[in-house]
């Protein structure tokens, strides 16, 4: 039956208890052995102390053999007691957590310690298993999103197939058109997801040549100029006089910045402006996307870099696959470069790149 499948990486919750009832066991029998060993000892001493005190040099010297074993099983103690507390504790916590991972327990974390030697191993570790459980996290969001994706196009297909087939509908132009479009969506979708997952695993090939950064602008800015004038929108470049050359691949580039100008066009209104700028850096170019828009809330901006992010939560505008930020940081970290953004509501949103020269 399907509800008794098990994950082979996880274990039965017993595990853990029998390894904690092993060290339970334990510090009882140490307690007890010393305990023992104290008693012997310090009985022997009595004894031996009872029958030479008659004898003041004898007994003195009987009370030093018999009561050193004693002082020195209480500092061997004592020491054990405390390297446990200072050393053996910390590791057997960090052990446990790394036990309990490894069964794919994500949310295992130590407890911190004020020790100034195990604080920074202990916040680097939680630290580490943090991201790998925001990771895992994003890996099941991603297959709930790209099934919801794949989703609303399959259905349209399907239901404009069955009318056809049906007789409910009629094999018109238009109605063939509009099917073929859904394809067209999932065709972009599929090649979007094939472009971020190489990109992500560093197998994306690139083809760097070196241009000049003026030419790329101009053309980005000939390629929308007319879509934005039809929307009343003022499209304008401002480049430097002193000529900027970068090395990098022309096209993805141009994929990048066509993404964020498109996203602009989108979310900036009638009368507003849209202005594309370079500019010399330090070891590098910098690129700004900067728009009159609506600008986006905070609590969005941390994940507007994410898969399938979109402004509009009710995901009714479909011509984008909510894959195209996530593809432009991608494909700016290939060029080892870096991709920000800041907004604020109401007044607007600059995309900020910066690659190397």
């Amino acid at each position: 039956m399907q509800h008794e499948h098990k994950t082979p990486h996880m274990r039965p919750p017993h595990f853990q208890f029998r390894r904690r009832g092993g060290r339970r066991r334990f510090f009882p029998f140490a307690i007890f052995f010393f305990g023992f060993a104290l008693l012997f000892i310090g009985g022997t001493a009595a004894i031996l102390y009872w029958a030479f005190s008659e004898y003041a040099g004898v007994r003195n010297i009987w009370l030093l053999l018999c009561g050193a074993p004693v002082a020195v099983i209480l500092l061997a103690f004592f020491t054990i007691i405390r390297l446990y507390i200072r050393f053996g504790k910390p590791l057997e916590q960090i052990f446990n957590a790394i036990d309990s991972i490894a069964e794919g327990d994500l949310s295992a974390r130590v407890p911190a310690n004020n020790s100034d030697m195990f604080s920074e191993l202990f916040s680097r570790f939680n630290n580490m298993v943090g991201e790998l459980e925001r990771s895992d996290q994003q890996r099941r969001n991603l297959t709930s999103d790209i099934a919801h994706e794949l989703r609303t196009p399959l259905h349209i297909i399907q239901g404009n197939l069955e009318g056809m087939l049906d007789g409910v509908y009629e094999a018109t132009p238009e109605n063939l058109n509009n099917t073929l479009e859904e394809t067209r969506l999932l065709a972009r979708l599929v090649n979007d997801l094939q472009t971020l997952s190489l990109a992500e695993a560093g197998q994306l090939p690139l083809h760097p040549t070196r241009f000049l950064l003026a030419d790329l602008m101009q053309d980005l800015a000939s390629s929308f100029s007319a879509q934005a004038a039809s929307l009343d929108i003022d499209l304008k470049t401002s480049i430097p006089d002193q000529p900027l050359e970068i090395t990098a691949d022309y096209d993805r580039l141009n994929q990048v910045l066509s993404n964020l100008i498109s996203n602009s066009i989108r979310h900036t209104p009638k009368g507003g402006s849209i202005s594309l700028a370079t500019e010399s850096i330090e070891d590098g170019v910098r690129i700004e996307v900067r728009d009159t828009g609506a600008g986006i809330p905070a609590e969005d901006l941390p994940f507007i870099f994410d898969r399938f992010w979109r402004g509009d939560k009710s995901r009714t505008e479909r011509t984008n696959s909510g894959l195209g930020l996530a593809i432009a940081r991608q494909l700016i970290l290939a060029h080892q470069g870096r991709i920000e953004v800041q907004s604020e509501p109401g007044q607007g949103t600059v995309f900020i790149i910066e690659l190397p020269a």
